[in-house]
């Protein structure tokens, strides 16, 4: 399910622009296990994965949730953050022990609002983002459900 990414920070956003978001990270580690956020709550904060592996997952009335995507180092942990209303639309857990980077969503958006290119660059990595996150949830629940609808 994971695969090298496109989309990592290293890989889409200038130096200069990677120095300034990674000037307001703030470190944080998760336990192996760890709920990061849960779909519908507040999306205030986002991460960019250092080690460790995170599983995005979409809830499943009656079942257990379905892993969407696996992220590793380099990569954003969310997206919902950037939109309004700010709520989760996925669910994240740490698969691993997992060491990231921390960001105050407000903070951010501010930043992103008072250098419009700085905002451009950082909304088209998260549009990025969001497209892959998008075509990967797609697969992966044709992959779980598509069987059992054929065969009934």
């Amino acid at each position: 399910m994971s695969t090298p990414s496109p989309i990592r920070i290293a890989a889409v956003l200038s130096t200069e622009y990677r120095g300034r978001l990674m000037s307001h990270a703030r470190e944080v580690n998760f336990r192996e296990g760890a709920r990061i956020f849960d779909e519908g709550t507040r999306a205030d904060s986002f991460w960019i994965v250092r080690s460790g592996t995170v599983t995005l997952e979409i809830p499943v009335p009656g079942r257990r949730p379905t892993p969407i995507e696996s992220l590793g180092p380099g990569e954003l942990v969310g997206w919902s953050w950037l939109f309004p209303p700010y709520v989760w639309q996925l669910g994240a857990e740490a698969m691993t022990p997992v060491r990231a980077y921390e960001f105050d969503a407000t903070t951010v958006r501010m930043l992103m609002d008072a250098d419009p290119a700085f905002g451009s660059a950082l909304g088209h990595w998260v549009g990025r983002v969001l497209a892959l996150r998008l075509q990967q949830t797609r697969t992966r629940l044709l992959d779980t459900y598509a069987p059992r609808l054929a065969a009934s």
